[in-house]
């Protein structure tokens, strides 16, 4: 008597044919699944205000009632992508902001500006300081450390390359009058502040805060902590002095922290960076610079391919436009604003 014929048998075994396993469908085909990324439809918008150690303080609610600080961490996926101050983030997870709770970030919203420097001139990676800022003030000092004009032209053009707009403080101008200095920068568009011990233009500086977010950046030593803790009472940033030997200033601020003004006309963001001593421009596009130059840029127009528009650039619209007269006194000032920050690529 043989079992192979028999029909009941065969659906006895049926469960043990390999054909007949049935698998989980896969919406992506043979892509791997672990590659799948949820929406996060739920994520809220909030501003990076700093970080320490791998926890970003993240402000969510801005502008309303139920405004707070809450404590996050990247998502994995973000591990190679930079997370600055400024930026907009998209958070995810427990954002209450009670004590001992973690919030995930798990996008960047787009960036309206992105101010970068590199390590120097021959280096084109990008070290991003600050996003989402539209404006820089450079504070710098009439004496103490001496002022560095080189430093200054950097700062403007790392910040024309951005879209930013510059403003420069001088500070301690009771130690050194500060016109011969300032005379360097004659012919840029470039509103201008002056501070001396016992009157610093706060209201002044304030007001031109508002709406604004704000970076600041300068020279250790300058009076840039001062002059922000005195803008937002209670920042608490730490202050230092000149070495007396080698004029330079100490590091005090250790890292880039976003903190809120509020004045009589209103609010802004004023971010405050650490002292720098170089600021490498290796990143940079010469073309965003004369773009800043709007009336120049139109003239530049006319000028042979490849043109660097500086004094010994032969057939220079710009060059020739100057000699012509055609540019007047403001225009050739403005002229040689542009060309000495664009010998900055130079050295």
């Amino acid at each position: 008597m043989s079992w192979l014929g028999d029909d009941d048998e065969d659906d006895d075994f049926a469960e043990y044919d390999e054909s007949s396993i049935r698998t989980r469908p896969n919406p992506k085909a043979n892509r791997p699944r672990t590659k799948r990324r949820p929406a996060h439809e739920d994520a809220v918008i909030a501003r990076v205000l700093g970080v320490d150690r791998g926890r970003y303080s993240v402000l969510v609610g801005e502008d309303t009632p139920d405004e707070r600080t809450v404590t996050a961490t990247r998502a994995r996926e973000l591990r190679r992508t930079p997370i600055v101050t400024g930026d907009r983030a998209r958070v995810v997870g427990d954002t209450s902001g009670a004590e001992g709770t973690l919030a995930r970030i798990v996008g960047i919203v787009e960036r309206t500006s992105l101010l970068r420097r590199s390590a120097d001139d021959t280096d084109q990676v990008e070290r991003v300081i600050v996003a989402n800022a539209d404006q820089m003030l450079i504070v710098v000092a009439a004496a103490d450390p001496e002022p560095r004009a080189r430093l200054v032209d950097r700062y403007l053009v790392a910040a024309l390359d951005a879209g930013i707009r510059p403003l420069l403080v001088v500070t301690k101008t009771d130690l050194a009058d500060p016109a011969a200095f300032l005379s360097h920068f004659d012919g840029l568009d470039l509103r201008v502040f002056t501070s001396a011990r016992g009157r610093m233009p706060v209201a002044e500086i304030g007001e031109a805060l508002v709406g604004h977010s704000t970076v600041f950046v300068g020279h250790s030593g300058v009076g840039k902590s001062t002059l922000v803790n005195a803008l937002v009472p209670g920042a608490g940033r730490a202050t230092g002095h000149v070495n007396e030997v080698t004029g330079r200033g100490r590091h005090t601020s250790s890292s880039t922290v976003s903190l809120r003004y509020r004045g009589e006309h209103g609010t802004g963001w004023v971010i405050d960076t650490p002292g720098v001593r170089s600021f490498g421009l290796g990143h940079v596009d010469p073309a965003n610079i004369l773009a800043a130059y709007t009336e120049l840029a139109e003239i530049a127009e006319d000028c042979p391919r490849g043109c660097t528009h500086l004094p010994d650039a032969s057939d220079c619209a710009l060059n020739e436009a100057a000699a012509d007269g055609r540019l007047g006194r403001t225009g050739a000032a403005r002229l040689e604003s542009l060309q000495r920050l664009l010998q900055t690529f130079g050295g």
